[in-house]
């Protein structure tokens, strides 16, 4: 059978917020932050710090709950409630309602996404390499791709293999492709559910930056996809902190020492597979998170020019930019003009900065900062909307960004349509000129 290759734009959406310890409450709406009027094909969503990075979470055991809460109140805003009572699972009235189940865990709301649309995805995908080989074991793990719903697996498998999240209805929107924890960072990545048939070789990396340079509280998560025939990487990062002279060179290294020691795992034993193991190798690559970058000026200074708004005169002595500009980190990535107050660091529930006279002891002053992050690396990536939300949950605002996105695609059969997931790009692009740094 004769196929057909085009190149599709997909829109998608990636976020980042450092949410400084707090576990979320069931009246926390989502809706926004996500833009679900937008109706993105893709969420990449980044959080840091969904648990204090006390010794208990670094070096004992990683708290849970507050992630399985973080992934519910997700899918409630993308697909609205969902009923757990149905699987014998008795919810939480101090958490909304149908939310939550008794002490939820990550583990135990995982299953139960899964139970409810039991579908794994592929791990290795590469149906025309197969057709071609006609051989039943060529591809590791090809055969294991579909699977019934009353499948059991181990949780070590399910880090392994993405779960279907879904409703008990047919007004489901968007499916979990995949989420994982370290510590305190916590990324997932959602899809519209017609979607989810064209991803696989789905590997996750987890990469330990912290204390020692071997901790988790801070280093990255990374994820590696495939999205028809386009590689697809995201990065989920917290970085050093610190805004003494020198502490940019320690999220310097950070970085470096991430795209030299991430490596993704081989599942695919087709040798024709070009499937990237490293962060550069990916066709397309998103990289979002608390990176740390402070603003190299006094805190007065940095007060007066967020009275005035004066944000370019602001951006010039951002850290991220002038180390980047000089080339000693993040060659060769793009990042968006900054046309939003900085992000950090807010009294909580305020909308006062720490250095506005906040009655806090010297030690958390900040100088105001732009400390959370996305940049992108590769062709045919073009960025239509780069802000950050209102939310004074923590001392941090989270900050989105939506990326119209080329994707290659191959149909079988050539007088197979392109589906219906194009739109007019002249709808989302900005006005503002200059856009790119």
């Amino acid at each position: 059978m004769s196929s057909c290759e085009a190149v599709q734009n997909f829109r998608v959406f990636a976020a980042t917020w450092n949410v400084g310890g707090q576990c979320p409450s069931g009246n926390l709406d989502l809706s926004d932050f996500l833009q679900v009027q937008n109706e993105p094909d893709m969420y990449v969503l980044g959080f840091q710090e969904i648990v204090p990075l006390n010794a208990g979470n670094v070096l004992v055991l990683e708290d849970n709950e507050p992630a399985a809460k973080w992934l519910a109140l997700i899918n409630q805003s993308l697909n609205g409630p969902s009923d757990f009572t149905s699987n014998g699972l008795k919810p939480t009235a101090s958490f909304n309602g149908s939310l939550f189940f008794q002490k939820p865990s990550l583990k135990k709301i995982k299953k139960t996404f899964k139970k409810l649309n039991g579908k794994r995805l592929k791990s290795c995908n590469c149906v025309l390499e197969m057709e071609r080989k006609a051989a039943k074991d060529f591809c590791f793990r090809c055969q294991e791709s579909n699977f019934n719903l009353d499948d059991s697996s181990t949780e070590e498998e399910d880090d392994n293999f993405p779960i279907s999240v879904a409703l008990a209805t047919n007004q489901m929107k968007y499916s979990l492709v995949t989420c994982k924890q370290m510590v305190g960072i916590f990324v997932s990545v959602w899809m519209k559910k017609e979607l989810i048939q064209y991803v696989g070789h789905l590997r996750i990396c987890s990469t330990s930056r912290g204390i020692m340079g071997c901790l988790g509280n801070k280093g990255c998560i990374s994820v590696s996809m495939s999205f028809y025939q386009t590689s697809f990487c995201f990065i989920c990062s917290h970085l050093a902190s610190g805004e003494k002279e020198g502490d940019e060179l320690r999220r310097n290294l950070d970085v470096i020492e991430i795209l030299k020691n991430t490596q993704f795992p081989k599942i695919c034993k087709n040798q024709y597979s070009r499937m990237p193991d490293k962060i550069l190798d990916h066709d397309r690559i998103i990289w979002f998170g608390d990176l740390n970058y402070r603003i190299s000026l006094s805190r007065d200074d940095a007060k007066r020019l967020v009275e005035m708004k004066d944000w370019p005169s602001l951006f010039n002595k951002d850290q991220l930019k002038m180390e980047r500009e000089a080339g000693r980190v993040f060659k060769g990535w793009k990042e968006g003009k900054i046309y939003f107050a900085p992000t950090y660091k807010y009294a909580f529930n305020s909308d006062t900065y720490y250095a506005e006279g906040v009655k806090v002891s010297k030690n958390k002053r900040r100088t105001p900062a732009w400390c959370d992050r996305i940049l992108w690396h590769g062709r045919g990536i073009q960025q239509l909307s780069y802000v950050r939300k209102e939310f004074k949950f923590s001392d941090h605002r989270p900050v989105c960004s939506t990326f119209l996105v080329e994707v290659e695609v191959m149909f079988r059969g050539q007088k197979k349509k392109l589906s219906n997931f194009n739109f007019q790009i002249h709808d989302l692009v900005p006005t503002r000129s200059s856009y790119y740094s």
